[in-house]
C-alpha cells in the first residue's frame, strides 16, 4: 500500500499493438494515461518508455510511486506461439502417453473430418516414467523409486531441457511422492525450472493436471527471466516500488507467487479490463452488462450479472486446457489489426493480425495487407491523427489495401470496407452469444461495455446486431485494462480434491478440508503482506451428478443443506436438475482476497459539446457523404449530449456515434450510447 511519501500507482497493460499505461493519485484519484507502440521483441521496453511518458504528462518523478501493477500476455503468446522452454515431463509408471492420449472429445467448434491432433508440449519421448503409487485415497500403495528419479534425471540432462514438470498418479490425495521428486530433481538439475503439478493445481483429473504442470514449467524460465529484467530496469528508472502481477482471476499476486506459477498470467490483461469495466459500470448503477475489450488482435468477452464476474476452470489456452481459476470470457481472433483476405469461401477477417509491426497499412510501417482500422479510415470512423496527434494515418495507403480485396471481390471500395466490417462485427457477436444466449442470458437486458483501442467503434454496431439498448463506454476505454489492475485486488485459490459422494461427506470432513486450504491461504496472506484488516476468505463447493464431466461451484453450506443449493444451481443454468441421481463433492476451494486501497472516483470536466468541437470530417454513409462533427472527449462535461453521426476522439481511443445514435456523458464521465 503506497505511503504519502510515495503517493502514486503505476499500472501498464502491454498488449499485442500498444502498451496503455495509468497513473493514479492514491489520494485524489486524479489519473494521467498514457499509451506507446508495444515492442514485441522485449516486452520490458515499452513499458518503462510508456511511464515515463505518463510520469513526464504528470510533471512527477519516479520516487513517487508507491505501487506498480502489471498486466501481461508473456506466458500466453509463449503458448499460443510455441516458443516454450524445452521440457520433460516425470510422471507414474504407465501415463507415459497421458498428454498425447488427452480427451476424447473434439474442440467444439472444429471439423471432425478436418481435425488435426496438435503436436503435444511434450513429445512421448521426452516422458519419463518413474515407480510408486499413490492410491485416490491417499494410501502409499508403492513406495518412491528414489533411483528412477535419479535415472529420469540423467536423461532429461542428456536430451538438454530447460524445464521440468512432475505429475504423479493421485498426487492431489497425498503430495508426498511429487514434493520428495521435486526435492530430489532440484538438487540433481540446478538451474532447471522444475514444477510439481501440486503445486500449481492439486486436483483430479491426470490429463489436465499433466497440461498445467508442463505448461507451467515450459513458461517459467522466461517469464522469470522478464520478471528479473523488468525489476531491474525500474530500479534503474528510480522506482523502488513493489511489482505486482495480474492474475488469470482478476486478482493480482508479487512477482515471487508468479514466478512460481507463471501460468497463473494465462488471461492477465483481458482480465484486468474486466475487472476495469465492473468498477466503473458499478459507479454508473449498472450491473448486468457484457464486456467486449477490442484491441489490436483479439477481442475477449465476458458477461457479469449482478455485479459478480464468473470464474471458470475449464479454461483454455489455444489448444491445450488450464484448469487454473480464470474469469469465464471467450476470446476470438478479431481487432483492428484484424487482416481482410480473399480465399477459395470468400472474403475473411482474422485472425491474422497485423500486429504491432507492421500494424494497419494506414500507419505507415509497411503493412500491405487491408485491416479493420483500414475500413474504418476508409468510411471517415476515424481522425486523420492518433494518441493526441502524435501518430498519423495515412489514408491513400489504406485504400491502397483496400483495393487489394476489393478487386477480386468485384465490390467498391465502400462495400468492401462496409464488408470487413460487418464480418468482424459478425465473428464477435456470435462470441457474445456464447456468454449470453448459449448460457441462457438474453443480451437485451444487458449494457454493452466496448473498451480497447479499437471496442467503442463497434459498439453500436454490435448492440444493434443483438437489440441492446446501452452502450456504455468507459471513460478512457483504451487503458481500461491499465486502469483495471488499478481496480484489482490481490488474490488467490486454494484448492484441493475431495471425490466423494456427497451422502459419505460428513461436516467435519469439510471442515477439516477447507482448513487445511486457509492454512495456505494464511501462509499467502503473509508472504503478500496483506494486513489483518484487508484480508477476506470465501469457500466453495465444486459439485457433479455422479459421472458428469464437469462441476458446479457451490457456496459453502452445511452437508444437510448441500445436495439442495446444487440441484438448484443445476436447474438455473441447464433448465433441469436429475432427483434420484448421485451428487458427488469433487473438489473444495478457499478463495483468499486481500483488499488494496480503494480509489475516489474522479469526477468528468466540465464543457459544453460546441466549445469541445475541433472541426468536421467526411463519413461515408448508406449512399451518401456527410460531415461530421470530431469532438474532444476531454471538453465534455456531464449531462453533455452528442448526436449521431459524430467522432468522439481522445488520447486513447475513438468513440463513432453512428446516425440515429446519441451520446451522453453520465455523472462519471462514461459515455452512454442510445438509439
Amino acid at each position: 500500500m503506497p505511503s504519502t511519501e510515495r503517493p502514486l500507482l503505476a499500472a501498464v497493460d502491454i498488449g499485442g499493438t500498444f502498451t496503455d499505461i495509468t497513473l493514479q493519485e492514491a489520494t485524489t484519484g486524479r489519473a494521467w494515461t498514457a499509451k506507446t507502440p508495444s515492442t514485441p521483441r522485449d516486452p520490458s521496453e515499452a513499458f518503462l518508455t510508456g511511464l515515463r511518458l505518463a510520469l513526464e504528462l504528470a510533471g512527477r518523478a519516479p520516487g513517487e510511486i508507491g505501487r506498480v501493477l502489471h498486466g501481461t500476455t508473456v506466458a500466453t503468446n509463449m503458448i499460443l506461439e510455441g516458443r516454450t522452454a524445452r521440457t520433460a515431463l516425470v510422471t507414474t509408471t504407465g501415463f507415459r502417453h497421458v498428454l498425447e492420449i488427452g480427451r476424447a472429445d473434439l474442440p467444439r467448434r472444429d471439423n471432425l473430418w478436418a481435425w488435426v491432433k496438435p503436436r503435444r508440449p511434450v513429445p512421448p519421448e521426452h516422458v519419463f516414467e518413474v515407480e510408486g503409487r499413490i492410491a485416490a485415497d491417499g494410501d502409499e500403495l508403492a513406495p518412491l523409486d528414489e533411483a528412477g528419479v535419479a535415472a529420469a534425471a540423467q536423461a532429461i540432462a542428456a536430451m538438454g531441457a530447460e524445464a521440468v514438470a512432475i505429475c504423479f498418479l493421485h498426487a492431489y490425495a497425498n503430495p508426498a511422492h511429487e514434493l520428495r521428486a521435486a526435492t530430489l530433481l532440484r538438487g540433481l538439475l540446478p538451474g532447471l525450472a522444475i514444477t510439481a503439478s501440486t503445486e500449481v493445481l492439486p486436483v483430479l483429473r491426470e490429463y489436465e493436471r499433466s497440461m498445467a504442470a508442463v505448461l507451467n514449467a515450459a513458461v517459467m524460465p522466461a517469464v522469470s527471466t522478464y520478471i528479473a529484467r523488468l525489476q531491474a530496469r525500474l530500479a534503474e528508472a528510480g522506482i523502488a516500488a513493489p511489482l505486482l502481477l495480474m492474475k488469470s482471476n482478476g486478482g493480482v499476486a508479487g512477482a515471487a507467487s508468479i514466478r512460481r506459477s507463471p501460468a497463473q498470467t494465462a488471461l492477465s490483461g483481458p482480465a484486468a479490463g474486466v475487472v476495469g469495466a465492473r468498477a466503473m459500470a458499478a459507479a454508473e448503477g449498472v450491473a448486468d452488462l457484457i464486456t467486449v475489450d477490442i484491441g489490436g488482435t483479439s477481442a475477449d468477452i465476458c458477461l457479469i450479472e449482478g455485479g459478480r464476474i464468473g470464474l471458470t476452470q475449464s479454461g483454455r489456452i489455444g489448444p491445450w486446457p488450464l484448469p487454473l481459476p480464470m474469469l469465464d470470457m471467450v476470446t476470438i481472433g478479431a481487432g483492428g489489426g484484424s487482416l481482410a483476405r480473399v480465399g477459395s469461401g470468400g472474403l475473411t477477417v482474422g485472425p491474422a493480425s497485423a500486429g504491432a509491426e507492421p500494424g494497419p497499412a494506414c500507419y505507415g510501417r509497411g503493412g500491405t495487407e487491408p485491416t479493420v482500422t483500414d475500413a474504418h479510415l476508409y468510411l471517415g470512423h476515424l481522425p486523420p491523427r492518433l494518441l493526441d496527434g502524435r501518430m498519423a494515418l495515412d489514408p491513400a495507403l489504406a485504400e491502397a489495401a483496400l483495393a487489394r480485396v476489393a478487386g477480386p471481390l468485384g465490390l467498391s471500395m465502400e462495400a468492401t470496407a462496409r464488408g470487413i466490417l460487418a464480418i468482424a462485427d459478425n465473428n464477435m457477436v456470435g462470441a457474445i452469444r456464447v456468454v449470453s444466449v448459449e448460457r441462457g442470458h438474453d443480451p437485451r437486458g444487458f449494457a454493452l461495455v466496448p473498451f480497447g483501442g479499437a471496442g467503442p467503434l463497434h459498439g453500436a454496431a454490435l448492440a444493434d446486431l443483438l437489440g441492446m439498448r446501452t452502450v456504455l463506454v468507459p471513460p478512457a476505454p483504451g487503458v481500461l485494462c491499465a486502469q483495471g489492475l488499478v481496480a484489482a485486488d490481490l488474490r488467490a485459490e486454494f484448492s484441493r480434491s475431495l471425490a466423494r459422494p456427497l451422502d459419505a461427506v460428513t461436516d467435519a470432513a469439510l471442515e477439516a478440508g477447507f482448513g487445511a486450504l486457509e492454512a495456505e491461504a494464511a501462509q499467502w496472506f503473509a508472504e503478500e503482506a496483506v494486513p489483518p484488516e484487508a484480508q477476506s476468505r470465501s469457500r466453495a463447493v465444486l459439485m457433479r451428478y455422479a459421472e458428469q464431466g464437469f462441476e458446479l461451484p457451490i457456496p459453502f453450506a452445511p452437508v444437510a443443506a448441500l445436495g439442495r443449493d446444487f440441484a438448484a444451481a443445476h436447474q438455473a443454468l441447464y433448465g433441469f436438475d436429475l432427483p434420484g441421481i448421485a451428487i458427488e463433492v469433487v473438489t473444495l476451494r478457499v478463495t483468499a482476497t486481500g483488499k488494496l486501497h480503494a480509489l475516489p472516483p474522479l469526477p468528468p470536466s466540465g464543457g459544453d459539446v460546441a466549445a469541445a468541437t475541433l472541426g468536421t470530417q467526411a463519413m461515408r454513409l448508406e449512399g451518401r457523404v456527410a460531415e461530421a462533427p470530431v469532438i474532444a472527449r476531454a471538453g465534455l462535461g456531464v449531462g453533455a449530449s452528442v448526436a449521431g453521426p459524430a467522432i468522439i476522439v481522445q488520447l486513447d481511443a475513438t468513440t463513432l456515434v453512428p446516425e440515429g445514435w446519441r451520446a451522453e456523458v453520465g455523472a462519471t464521465g462514461a459515455l452512454l450510447l442510445r438509439r
